[in-house]
């Protein structure tokens, strides 16, 4: 995810590649990153968690600590070595796992370990929240986050961030961050923002199917797509650039696809055993509005089904005003 050293992720500087494939590289900036997630974390549930929840409720459950340590890990084996390296020096197929690491696996365990307090406290309830609920729609999210993707694997933009520390860091915090938007409607903290079962399930059938422009290119591309990846020395696996490109390709468009498939067919059934027991899910969003015209309704004396203001029994199809009185009942 970052440089091969500190001094090239701040100044962008060519990097030396060692023609060892497994020959130990620090990584020093990852450390930081990791360590810098994990201070932030224990900040978070120790520090503002007892200011912001109420007593009697907790900070964050035993499931999302448990997803926050795994979205670590994922993020520390795609960001260090040996992985990072074998990305960057010897093999686009590795460079692949690694996109699909950060994208498809480490984002959405990190927006499950982020409980729904800190989410409110980090955006408020003004612009900042606007813009966001405006991102992470699934219209805007999945097509900004495609785009995106399909724009990091054109060859100027792979050969340029191979060669270029700096760039290759901006590249994968862009990338990421459009990951953490294409996520939100699937399993984000905020109920309000995540869409009702059967839409995540055509969401991530869309998200599964528009990757395989950009991986059926790289599967029948005649020749070398990644002059980058075009070496000097010994291939790795022997795996020649045109073997490793159609590799990569596969690994977008099979192997990544049948990880979201795998969550469509999690989601389908979760959605059919609420269906059973009568507990279906509905839309966060249209539950939050209903919420929201029932407590306003509420604030002015009115009783509510949920849609709008409704009639009381004992008032014979009244009414109840906000003065107590009751209107006549409408004409029929």
């Amino acid at each position: 995810m970052v440089s091969s050293g500190l001094a090239a992720s701040l100044f962008g500087v060519t990097q030396q590649v060692t023609p060892h494939p497994f020959a130990w590289r620090p990584h020093p900036e990852v450390w930081l990153l990791i360590a810098a997630v994990v201070l932030m974390y224990f900040y978070v549930t120790r520090v503002l968690g007892p200011k912001a929840v109420p007593r009697g409720q907790p900070i964050i459950t035993r499931s999302q600590s448990r997803w926050f340590f795994m979205g670590v890990i994922v993020l520390w084996l795609a960001a260090d070595w040996p992985m990072h390296d074998i990305a960057e020096d010897y093999l686009y197929s590795v460079h692949m796992v690694q996109h699909l690491l950060l994208t498809w696996v480490m984002p959405p365990m990190m927006l499950m370990a982020t409980p729904e307090w800190f989410a409110r406290l980090v955006l408020g309830r003004g612009r900042v929240y606007r813009v966001f609920r405006v991102a992470t729609l699934p219209l805007v999210a999945g097509l900004g986050y495609n785009a995106i993707f399909a724009l990091s694997h054109a060859p100027i933009i792979v050969n340029d961030s191979v060669r270029f520390a700096g760039f290759h860091f901006a590249a994968h915090v862009v990338i990421v961050t459009s990951a953490f938007l294409m996520w939100t409607c699937v399993c984000g903290p905020l109920k309000e923002l995540r869409k009702s079962l059967p839409v995540q399930c055509i969401y991530l059938f869309l998200m599964s199917v528009l990757p395989t422009v950009p991986g059926g290119w790289l599967v029948f591309a005649e020749s070398t797509v990644y002059s980058v990846y075009d070496h000097p020395w010994p291939s790795l696996w022997s795996l020649s650039p045109a073997d490793d490109q159609q590799l990569a390709g596969f690994i977008m468009k099979v192997i990544g696809g049948l990880y979201l498939w795998s969550i469509i067919v999690v989601l389908y059934f979760r959605w059919g055993r609420e269906l059973e027991s009568g507990t279906d899910t509905p839309d966060p969003h249209r539950a939050a509005v209903a919420a929201t015209r029932r407590a306003k309704a509420n604030s002015l004396g009115l009783s509510t089904n949920g849609d709008g203001p409704s009639r009381n029994g004992s008032d014979n199809g009244r009414l109840v005003t906000p003065s107590g009185t009751a209107s006549p009942p409408p004409r029929e």
